[in-house]
């Protein structure tokens, strides 16, 4: 439900004020019994409510995504499985899904993408991460540049890539084993960096913590640092600063 819609109804009188009530009645949040669908999500905070599907029953999500989109709500969903891909498509058959990034994601409408946000990664193994924080940065309206396999072992691969790191709102740098990557790339750009430690590494790796460590003691400036394989948090961070940047705020 869109508030501002509503309220647009209601001025043009295409609905009565007793009408606009009713429907203000789910308001701010519904409560399905499982679930309780917060409908002033987006009022608040310019974002829909995003459903993290891991660990979830089929019959939840299925109810939950059902219902989002009774209401016209479009619909970003993270760590999906095929299975439960198979079991929402089967009631809404214009969701799609991406196997890499366990994007599950219901739109109705083409978006236009505002600014640029960079993301790169160090190796091909961190692309289901990097592509959860691209899939969420497009979702809400963000273009995305992608410049993946360019971690330190190979530098030079980094620095030939350089000029589209550049001119961007911020990057989002997504590494494992030693997690060096995005130290490097906020030495070399002017606008924010957002880290990302994956879990991608061997033993000494400690699934991700040795990445972690890495980041949030780095010497380079600019630095903000998301949870280990957090690339939802990374591209809607990065959604909320690219938005800032277009709009000429701060």
């Amino acid at each position: 439900m869109d508030v501002y819609e509503l309220l647009h109804h209601v001025k043009t009188g295409e609905l009565s004020i007793e009408d606009a009530a009713g429907q203000l009645k789910h308001l701010p949040y519904e409560d399905l019994g499982f679930a309780k669908i917060d409908h002033h999500r987006k009022l608040r905070q310019g974002f829909e409510e995003v459903i993290y599907c891991s660990g979830k029953s089929l019959p939840h999500l299925v109810g939950i995504y059902t219902h989002m989109a009774e209401e016209g709500i479009e619909i970003l969903g993270t760590r999906a499985s095929k299975e439960q891909y198979e079991a929402v498509s089967a009631v809404l058959p214009d969701v799609a899904y991406d196997p890499i990034s366990h994007i599950l994601k219901r739109q109705t409408t083409e978006k236009s993408l505002i600014g640029n946000i960079a993301i790169c990664t160090g190796g091909t193994a961190d692309i289901p991460v990097a592509e959860e924080a691209a899939q969420t940065a497009e979702f809400f309206g963000s273009k995305v540049t992608r410049v993946y396999d360019v971690g330190v072992a190979g530098i030079h691969r980094l620095l030939s890539n350089l000029s589209l790191l550049e001119h961007t709102s911020c990057v989002i740098a997504v590494a494992g084993m030693e997690g060096a990557l995005p130290g490097v790339v906020a030495g070399l750009v002017d606008v924010p960096v957002i880290a990302v430690p994956t879990s991608i590494g061997y033993g000494a790796n400690f699934g991700g913590l040795s990445s972690l460590l890495t980041m949030i003691n780095s010497c380079s400036n600019g630095i903000s640092v998301v949870n280990i394989d957090n690339g939802y948090g990374a591209g809607y961070l990065a959604t909320q600063i690219n938005r800032l940047a277009v709009n000429g705020i701060g």
